[in-house]
């Protein structure tokens, strides 16, 4: 029984999983029991009633007050039971407790960013302390996506121009899958994030160090740690592979044709406006849909890329 339920439903790793599950599996037993007893019913009545000779006759039969009374309270009495735990579970998972830790999480096309209450901002990896409770206030830079961590049981759609939020509290220390679970263009099927838990030191521990900003790294190691962080490897390849956005392998010093017919120089007046001000230049046959990183990427990590790039011969 337990491996079937393991099969069913992700690891629960937060305070609020347990009473989704509840009414989860109330739900398919309840449903089970009477699929298995309709069949049974079915099966028996149609070989106890079935025509045994021509003459056979089916007497007229009105009505039955008593069964009608039954199929009708019966299941009336089972919705009345899930709509108020799952309305109950609603309640609880839309009102945060007053202490709860809140993180700022922006959706891009097509990423997660995550900012934190001393300015850290982190990207595709969320960061949160074990047995404390979080909460998320989220938008949608773009087009609308959905916030979803299925070992939290939490799901809630992210908008443009609109702040929706949700709240968990995680029970142990691991990491957790992100998806997004509203199409949102080409690369949808690759906006995943990882949710990292810590103990209540190791979180403060990383958000004095900045998330590992990777500082005291050679410029060009950094820029690939930036690279794969900050998604951008989601769009753009480094073997030459043709994605959403153009590849880095033989970029540097190439002359980019523009949409506008223009040229320009891939170099680092290029890439610097392209991560700021992405929709300026558009690369020709490129839709444009990369997001800006102005606020989440600062001088010097722009540079530690540009370096990443030269090295992409």
């Amino acid at each position: 029984m337990n491996r079937l339920i393991e099969y069913m439903l992700p690891p629960a790793k937060s305070t609020m999983a347990g009473e989704t599950d509840a009414l989860f599996y109330f739900i398919n037993v309840t449903s089970f029991i009477l699929l298995f007893g309709i069949t049974v019913a079915i099966i028996y009545f149609a070989w106890k009633y079935r025509r045994k000779s021509e003459d056979d006759v089916t007497p007229v039969i009105s009505h039955n007050n008593k069964l009608e009374i039954t199929w009708s309270v019966i299941p009336l009495i089972l919705v009345i039971i899930v709509f108020g735990w799952g309305y109950s579970t609603y309640v609880q998972k839309i009102t945060p407790p007053s202490d709860a830790y809140e993180v700022r999480v922006v959706g891009k096309s097509w990423l997660w960013e995550f900012h934190y209450e001393n300015g850290t901002v982190s990207v595709n990896e969320l960061h949160v302390p074990v047995n404390r409770p979080v909460k998320l206030v989220m938008s949608s830079d773009d087009v609308i996506h959905s916030f979803y961590i299925p070992d939290f049981r939490i799901k809630q759609d992210v908008l443009p121009n609109r702040y929706t939020s949700v709240w968990f509290e995680a029970t142990e220390v691991g990491e957790s899958v992100i998806f997004c679970t509203e199409y949102c263009g080409t690369a949808h099927s690759n906006m995943m994030a990882t949710t990292i838990v810590q103990t209540q030191d190791d979180f403060e521990t990383w958000l004095e160090s900045s998330g590992g900003s990777g500082e005291d790294m050679e410029p060009a190691e950094r820029g690939e740690m930036l690279t794969q962080r900050n998604a951008c490897v989601t769009c753009h390849s480094t073997d030459g592979t043709r994605l959403v956005g153009p590849s880095f392998q033989g970029s540097w010093g190439s002359e980019v044709p523009l949409e506008s017919g223009e040229t320009v120089v891939f170099d680092e007046n290029y890439v610097r406006e392209s991560i700021l001000e992405p929709n300026s230049k558009v690369h020709e046959s490129y839709q444009a849909v990369m997001p800006s990183y102005a606020g989440t990427l600062d001088d010097r990590q722009i540079d530690a890329i540009i370096e990443y790039i030269k090295t992409l011969q």
